[in-house]
């Protein structure tokens, strides 16, 4: 006994995806389901760096000298 697998292109996919969605929320909130994804910009490998090499007092004294900064800012 063998059974056929339906492999569908990811062209496919996409399209019952937005069809379904369509279908289920509206064309209108669909596109705004779809809006709500970001995916983000810049290199996250790079940028965590930094900031996981510091200890937790070069984090809290980096945070109270922003805040006095801010403060200063306001005032």
């Amino acid at each position: 006994m063998s059974s056929k697998i339906d492999v569908r292109s990811t062209e496919e996919i996409r399209k019952r995806g937005i069809e379904a969605l369509a279908e289920a929320l509206g064309p209108v909130d669909a596109v705004r389901f779809l809006q709500s994804f970001d995916l983000g910009r810049g290199d996250y490998t790079k940028e965590r760096s930094p900031v996981l090499d510091l200890e937790l007092d070069e984090i809290i004294s980096e945070i109270k000298k922003r805040r006095k900064i801010n403060q200063a800012k306001e005032s």
